[in-house]
């Protein structure tokens, strides 16, 4: 047991490790030469970890805009009470958790080598949240504590059937992006990115792709992700900090005091353009590790699972439809906006819109919702991400996981996580 939780740990509970270990087995599968196992297994390691540090950069440039923006609107968070916190969950739930991506993903490899779902999920980093909010549910309903043995038989099960068939449940209009049948979406945004497509079809205009949208000549600059983004977000950070500057609160001066000696609406924008910087650095890490993933992929889908389908992280999908990345996450943008007001103004909870969900999430269901509707489908497609991140972030936080890990919840459960939230409290209050 100590060797098994030992591997869960460091292999399948450290992303990067577990992506490196599955090209690696790949490579030696297909009997490559040594140089280009060494090389392939570390290329692709190294990517995962240049995503991270993508991420890292994102998340320090947010911890400006968040707090900026409620204090923009007067909004002042609220204790949520006693609860155990992520620190002291993972010290008590933590093996059970780690075990259960194991188990969970054994179960999905095999389903996929018995049965016809040929999908492996290998987003590790969405693996080991999913297995964590789900544990933090099921502890919750238990009453804070729960059988070990029970936790990981049911979240091993749980996470094995997601893992297999949340890929296929997309795959439909992964064909239709990709315009191929060679990598599934194996990421928690699969909800809105479904209800994207739908509201696409339902309401959109298909012939109006966003990717055919006539840039002016003085405008083509428009069309680079990284300039779009670093212009969308810096609209929003310098109407903030201009809001801010005209306040006379002690949160504004205690958000103005963090620019030190530089001007405050700088400091902002400097703010907007490292968090392009950190999504340019993501995109980056992303074709790294993809380059060299798929490729050593084959030698797992020919050996092991026949025919085999890899399911992989989000932005997949955003080099086929750019326009549609932005527009995706504009409409998320404005939906956050307006829930923000909506929910402090009528049930009281401060909603945190997480902006790395609203980006990642509302990209790809604008990716989805191009597909079926052209630009009204991407709108739309962001629009129901922040919808179903902000009332599913309200529900989840004060009904489903108070007592556990509800500081989470706030910035690491995603769209799918809120949808399926209520079924494994339901799932939880049989099994305990």
């Amino acid at each position: 047991m100590d060797v098994i939780f030992w591997i869960a740990t460091n292999i399948f509970g450290t992303p990067a490790i577990l992506l490196g270990f599955i090209v690696l087995l790949g490579l030696l599968l297909q009997k490559k030469s040594t140089s280009q196992v060494i090389s392939g297994t570390f290329k692709a390691t190294i990517g995962f970890l240049i995503i991270n540090a993508g991420a890292g950069v994102i998340v320090n440039s947010l911890s400006v805009f968040e707090p900026m923006w409620k204090e923009v609107f007067g909004l002042e968070a609220s204790s949520l009470g006693q609860f155990m916190g992520q620190e002291v969950f993972n010290s008590k739930f933590g093996s059970a958790v780690t075990l259960s991506m194991f188990l969970g993903f054994l179960i999905n490899v095999l389903l996929a080598r018995f049965t016809r779902f040929k999908y492996i999920y290998l987003t590790g980093h969405m693996m080991f949240w999913t297995s964590t909010i789900f544990a933090g549910i099921a502890v919750h309903t238990a009453g804070g504590e729960a059988s070990f043995w029970k936790l990981l038989v049911m979240l091993s099960v749980i996470l094995g059937l997601y893992w297999t068939f949340q890929p296929a449940v997309t795959q439909p209009y992964m064909r239709k992006i990709t315009g191929n049948n060679n990598i599934a979406l194996g990421h928690t945004s699969a909800s809105v990115a479904l209800l994207g497509a739908w509201l696409g079809q339902l309401f959109g205009n298909k012939e109006n792709d966003s990717e055919k949208l006539k840039v002016p000549k003085g405008l083509e600059f428009l069309r680079d992700p990284n300039v779009i983004t670093a212009l969308s977000m810096g609209t929003l950070f310098l109407i903030g900090a201009i809001i801010l500057s005209f306040k006379d609160t002690p949160g504004a001066t205690a958000l103005i005091a963090q620019a030190g000696e530089q001007n405050f609406i700088i400091y902002a924008i400097i703010q907007s353009l490292t968090f392009a910087g950190g999504i340019a650095i993501v995109l980056m890490g992303v074709r790294m590790f993809i380059g060299e993933l798929v490729p050593a992929f084959n030698g797992i889908a020919t050996r092991l699972v026949p025919g085999a389908i890899p399911a992989l992280d989000s932005p997949v999908v955003y080099p086929y439809a750019p326009n549609a990345v932005i527009l995706g996450f504009l409409g998320a943008f404005a939906g956050a906006i307006l829930w923000l007001v909506v929910l402090g103004g009528t049930v009281s909870y401060i909603f945190v819109p997480t902006m790395i969900v609203l980006f990642f999430h509302g990209a790809t269901a604008g990716v989805f919702g191009n597909a079926t509707g052209g630009v009204r489908g991407a709108l739309l497609g962001g629009f129901i991400t922040a919808t179903v991140v902000a009332w599913g972030q309200f529900v989840m936080v004060r009904y489903l996981i108070s007592s556990t890990v509800p500081d989470s919840a706030m910035w690491a459960a995603d769209s799918d996580m809120f949808i399926l939230g209520p079924i494994i409290r339901f799932l939880s209050q049989l099994f305990f």
